[in-house]
Formats: structure tokens, C-alpha cells, sequence
């Protein structure tokens, strides 16, 4: 089944040509706000910021078209270097957090980086070191002008804070730089921006395979990012708490992106803790808060969580994984958050195709990702003929519009496996849709389990396994076996204090579901293996379930 709904784009102009309009709309008006630092930048102290930077860069050589990595948590010059290099025509390459040396060789390589910017460290990572060990020229070069036989293309670092590290760039410097230059460089990089550029690739989590740089360029953030604001209705009034990732698009796109095409103000937790999440609503009465699920659940469930005040909220987003009914009930009658709203998408999509509203009803809101947004074309086809499915049958999830990505970088192959000749993204996901166009994510393809010739989609386990007693948080796999092919695992959080054991799980299941869908396995762990943008990987659970099949306890730590 296809829908669409057409209401025409939203805007042809870049990021930063829509930036700086918004700038001249409503210049005194707070853009980002760090409430743990009292750090306030109006939409004119932004720009200001944002044009010395982007005239610093320009001045140590970076062109419009070159690539700029930033590796770093959700620091505030993270915002500085997205809106410096948009206004500049410079591609962002925003690289994960949590990686490491390997990982950060490929991304570095892959993506043909020019500039290279990082903070100190970020958790056990010290960045500063691995980048030593990586280009150890840059200790004994003239900054601007490295010469790495490793990354040939590679020929700036920078600092982001005001220390002073050999061979690296400090961004006041960058600042103080821009700040005594003219403007010819300037003008010239901005003149001939378009909105079909790219502006910024985003490397895929890698659950799976070394990550594919995402190209995405200003039409599609730019309008994916105002389409998922109307969904939540948002104004110049709103305050939207944003603790998720901007490396990843919740962040930059779902986040900063539609507050910005609001005029409203985006209020930065750098990185996620749930007390700091909850002082930020408080102390800046916020309207909205985002996250995955895993992070609404450790904020509802944390002790001092009625100490604070959250009764600012009305809306949000709650995504990047299935978003449990009963954690979709509390935020809503408990954090007051009576409007919040569920998204779906891919970072090839840029990356929202469908989100509920705040008028849809409870049910709605709770058990299905909405409609499809404006301008953005959904199928749900059967993955062995391509035909459409019905309403209520589960095929894979195809969409196409203004937000498809341009490609991979440098993957051709892959982009062809991924966009059809007929320009159709496909998602990899199993959904259905209901005759209003309501869509419901049933697993991934690659998730779905096949007992013994019976399909079962993990999602629909998970949800009634969390009507059990004692079960916090679940994820299903598939287990290899055998007689069957697969059976069902079941990875368990329990509430603290409960003592539900495997057989519990077992019997609770078969008493109530088909019993082919029961688990024949049941694993309880600490916490879920997650990518740094909150995923769960369950490649990894699948992993340890076929390793340890039949143990009862153990330990799984996020990756």
C-alpha cells in the first residue's frame, strides 16, 4: 500500500541562507541555551560566532566542498562548526564519540577528510592521543600544511577548547582569525550555495560492516527538520531539551534543524545523565524532550525523578528504537509530556518518513509511527515479489521524496542495493499499515524469526512480554536450533527487587501466546549493547545467545 501527502517544499534556501534569515526575523531570541553552564547564545550572538568561524576556516584553506570531521560529544562548538561549515558550503562529517583507532583510521580515510576537529576525550577514549598515534607528523609540521602518508587528503587538525596542543588549530584562534579577516573569501564561498548540496555525511552505525557515509544535503535536513517541528506543533515559544547525539541525526536534524526552522530554542545536555536531563527541564521550563527509550525509562525510573519539575513539557519525540507502550504511557501522565510524539526513519532518509502528531489518540500515539510526513512517498511491499501488501500484512518499508540521501560516499554498489531504480529507499524494516495510513514497525528483516516455517516479528514478543511482572525492558532474538532452524531468546531488565526466573518467563509466555512464540531461552542482563546513538544492537545479542545458549544469568555491557 502507498500514501503521500503533497503540500509543496517547504523551503529551496540552504542552512545557512535559512539561518541567517531567521537571524534578521528574530535576532535577540535565545537559539542554544547549555542550562549547566548558564551559556546563552542569541540567534544574532550565534551568527556572530558562526561567520568568525567559518571566515577562520576559509583562511587556513578550507574550500567549499572540502570535508570537515568532528569528533566530539555535545559540545557547544559542536553547533558552531555545523552552522560555520553550512554557511561556507564545507561538509560536515560527524563521526561517532565512541569510536576508536580503527574505527577513526576508516572514517578518516573514507570520507577524504580535509580538517579534522576533536575535543580531549569522551569516556575512556582520549582523542587527543589516538590522533597523536594516527598522524604523529602533526607533532613536528607547520599546522595548515600536514603531510600524513596515511591520510593524504588530511591537512588541518583543530582543538575545540583553549588549550594548545602541537599541530592543532585552537578554535578561538579560528575565531580571532575570522574575526581580522575581510570579507572576500567569505562572500565568494557563499555566493552559489544551493540546497541540493551536500552539507553533511553521517556514517551509519555499523551494526553491521564497517559504517557508509550518509550524504545528505540541505533540502533534505533542512526540510525534514522544519516537517517533524509541525508535528509537534512547535512555535518561537518552544524550549526543546535535546540529550541526544548530534553526531546522529536525532540530534542535528530532529533536534537543532527543526527548532530552527520554529524559531525556537534549543536547550543542550552535553552528555546524557538523567538528573542533568531533568534540572534542564526544570530550570529552563523546557516544552519538549527528546530521547530514545532507553533514556525516558532511566529518567522515569530514577529516584529523585519527583523532585523535579517537568510540568513545562507538552511535547517531544521518543525514537531510535520501539518504544514500549508503557514507557509511551508514563511520559505522557507522568513527565506531563500529554503531546509527545514517535518518529520513524533512517539516516538515508534524513532521517524521519513517518511520526505521529499531538492530536492523534492515545492508541496511536502509543502503538503506531504515524503518517507518512509531507512530501515523502511510503510503501510497505512484500520483500519477495516487491508488490504492495494489503493493509494489516507485514513487508518491508519503502519510501521516496525530497529526503532520500544522494548516496554513499564513494559506495556506489551500496547506494544501488539501497535506492531502487525507481528512486525508492528501501529500509530493511517490516511495518503494516492500517486503511488511515498508519504505520507499525514489526522488526527488521533480517530480525524476523522463522521457527520451524512460522514467521514471528520480535516486536510483537517484546510487547507482551513487557505485560509480565517484573520485566523493566526486553529484546528478542532469534536462537539458532537445530530441529527449528530458530527459536525464540528473550534478553530481560528486570525492576529492582524482582526475582522472575527463566521458567517464569516460559510459562507466563505459553499461557497466554502461541507457543511457538514463547522463548525457549530467557537471558536476564544489567543493560543492552547500544551504539552511542542509542540503538541496541541485536546483532550483538544474537551473537551471545548463540554462544551461551541455556545459561540463565549474565552480563551484557552497551558497547
Amino acid at each position: 500500500m502507498t500514501t503521500t501527502e503533497k503540500r509543496g517544499p517547504y523551503t529551496d534556501l540552504t542552512i545557512g541562507q535559512y539561518f541567517e534569515e531567521q537571524v534578521a526575523r528574530d535576532p535577540g531570541r535565545e537559539f542554544i541555551v547549555y542550562p549547566d553552564r548558564d551559556l546563552r547564545w542569541t540567534y544574532e550572538d550565534f551568527d556572530a560566532r558562526t561567520t568568525s568561524l567559518a571566515k577562520g576556516l576559509l583562511a587556513i584553506g578550507m574550500q567549499p566542498g572540502d570535508h570537515l570531521g568532528i569528533w566530539a560529544r555535545n559540545v557547544p562548538d559542536w553547533l558552531t562548526f555545523m552552522f560555520a561549515t553550512a554557511k561556507i558550503g564545507v561538509v560536515l562529517v560527524t563521526v561517532n564519540p565512541v569510536y576508536k583507532s580503527h574505527e577513526l583510521a576508516y572514517v578518516i580515510k573514507q570520507s577524504d577528510m580535509k580538517a579534522f576537529c576533536i575535543i580531549d576525550a569522551f569516556r575512556d577514549v582520549d582523542y587527543v592521543e589516538i590522533v597523536r598515534e594516527l598522524v604523529p607528523e602533526a607533532a613536528t609540521q607547520q599546522r595548515g600544511h600536514l603531510d600524513s602518508p596515511e591520510f593524504p587528503k588530511l591537512k588541518n587538525l583543530i582543538y575545540m577548547g583553549p588549550e594548545k596542543h602541537r599541530g592543532f588549530y585552537t578554535v578561538p584562534e579560528l575565531i580571532l582569525l575570522g574575526e581580522h579577516c575581510d570579507d572576500v573569501l567569505y562572500d565568494a564561498a557563499r555566493s552559489g550555495r544551493h540546497a541540493d548540496e551536500v552539507i553533511n555525511m553521517q556514517y551509519t552505525s555499523g551494526t553491521t560492516g564497517f559504517p557508509k557515509g550518509v550524504m545528505l544535503t540541505s533540502r533534505n535536513i533542512l526540510n525534514n527538520g522544519y516537517y517533524i517541528g509541525e508535528k509537534q506543533k512547535f512555535t518561537p515559544e518552544d524550549r526543546v531539551c535535546l540529550p541526544v547525539p548530534l553526531f546522529h541525526c536525532f540530534g542535528c536534524v530532529l533536534g537543532v534543524l527543526a527548532t530552527l526552522t520554529h524559531g525556537a530554542t534549543a536547550v543542550m545536555v552535553e552528555s546524557f545523565d538523567p538528573v542533568m536531563v531533568l534540572a534542564a527541564v526544570q530550570k529552563e521550563k523546557a516544552t519538549a524532550l527528546y530521547g530514545v527509550p532507553t533514556m525516558f525509562i532511566a529518567e522515569l525510573d530514577h529516584p529523585m525523578f519527583k523532585m523535579f519539575d517537568t510540568t513545562s513539557l507538552r511535547t517531544g519525540i521518543m525514537a531510535g528504537s520501539p518504544c514500549p507502550i508503557e514507557t509511551m504511557k508514563q511520559v505522557i501522565e507522568e513527565m506531563h509530556a500529554s503531546e509527545i510524539t514517535i518518529a520513524y526513519g533512517l539516516t538515508e532518509a534524513s532521517p524521519v518518513f513517518t511520526q505521529t502528531s499531538t492530536d492523534d489518540t492515545m492508541e496511536r500515539r502509543c502503538e503506531t509511527v504515524g503518517t507518512a510526513l509531507p512530501e515523502i512517498e511510503v510503501r510497505v511491499v512484500d520483500p519477495d515479489t516487491g508488490e504492495d501488501c494489503p493493509p494489516g500484512v507485514p513487508g518491508e518499508l519503502l519510501c521516496r521524496g525530497y529526503n532520500i540521501m544522494n548516496g554513499y560516499y564513494n559506495m556506489p554498489e551500496a547506494t544501488a542495493a539501497a535506492i531502487d531504480k525507481d528512486g525508492w529507499l528501501h529500509s530493511g524494516d517490516l511495518g503494516t499499515v492500517d486503511e488511515d495510513g498508519y504505520y507499525r514497525i514489526t522488526g527488521r528483516i533480517k530480525d524476523m524469526i522463522i521457527r520451524g516455517g512460522e514467521n514471528i516479528y520480535p516486536r510483537e514478543i517484546e510487547e507482551f512480554l513487557y505485560t509480565m511482572p517484573g520485566v523493566k525492558d526486553v529484546q528478542v532474538v532469534g536462537v539458532p536450533d537445530p530441529k527449528y532452524g530458530e527459536v525464540v531468546g528473550a534478553f530481560i531488565m528486570r525492576f529492582s527487587g524482582s526475582d522472575i526466573t527463566e521458567s517464569d518467563v516460559q510459562e507466563y509466555a505459553r499461557t497466554r501466546i502461541a507457543r511457538y512464540k514463547a522463548p525457549k531461552y530467557v537471558f536476564f542482563v544489567e543493560e543492552f549493547p547500544m551504539t552511542a546513538s542509542g540503538k541496541i544492537q541485536k546483532f550483538k545479542l544474537r551473537e551471545i545467545a548463540s554462544d551461551i545458549s541455556g545459561m540463565g544469568d549474565v552480563k551484557v555491557f552497551a558497547g
